[in-house]
């Protein structure tokens, strides 16, 4: 049975899945308000959909033009932008933010207060600890040419990334790979490769029994 609270604001057309909870004071559904100078594309977007048994938590936001999965928990204060496309059984911490036209494999885990950035691809299986920062803009607003050199990383299956570390834009992190708690990360990440540091540095191979298919 679908659960919608008095206080949650759902925008008409919202698809929602059977068995969906919607908390106090959220928003499902929302056509955004951007800049003139946003890199967004401005556009009257289709409807959110959620897939059934997923929960909005208590003042999450989720925009217009986003389609979440079955089972996804959105946690209390979270906001997924427009076009976002969000997997099965994916957590999204209390107060993360996930930018627009960002792609989220199932199964991943994002902790409280992350930053994914637009334009990111993370893959099934990814771990984010929390107060992770992605960027996507290495001209940090100005030139025109940044318009169509901005891109998020691209974070690869299994990938898991710790405490705090930053990501600059474009890299990617390899299959299986773990970035250490508080790394500031300046170049891809190979498969199954630990690097720690700022800048990050490769130390050593993630160990067998820590991979996907050893669990």
């Amino acid at each position: 049975m679908t659960d919608i609270h008095p206080t949650a604001i759902v925008s008409p057309g919202t698809v929602i899945g059977e068995g969906c909870r919607i908390g106090e004071y959220a928003v499902v559904g929302k056509q955004p308000v951007l800049s003139p100078r946003s890199t967004a594309k401005g556009e009257l977007l289709a409807p959110a959909e959620l897939g059934p048994g997923t929960v909005v938590s208590t003042g999450a936001t989720v925009f217009a033009g986003t389609r979440i999965g079955a089972r996804v928990i959105v946690g209390d204060q979270a906001a997924i932008r427009e076009r976002c496309d969000v997997g099965d059984d994916v957590v999204i911490g209390r107060g993360s933010l996930v930018e627009n036209d960002t792609s989220i494999g199932a199964l991943t885990k994002i902790q409280a207060d992350a930053y994914i950035t637009a334009y990111s691809t993370l893959e099934d299986n990814v771990f984010i600890a929390p107060c992770v920062v992605t960027t996507n803009d290495n001209f940090m607003g100005r030139t025109e040419k940044r318009r169509a050199l901005m891109r998020g990383p691209t974070i690869r299956r299994g990938a898991r990334i710790g405490g705090g570390a930053v990501l600059l834009p474009g890299i990617e992190i390899g299959e299986e790979a773990f970035v250490g708690a508080g790394a500031v990360v300046i170049h891809d990440v190979p498969p199954r490769r630990i690097v720690v540091g700022n800048p990050a540095r490769e130390l050593r191979d993630v160990a067998e029994e820590e991979l996907l298919e050893n669990q």
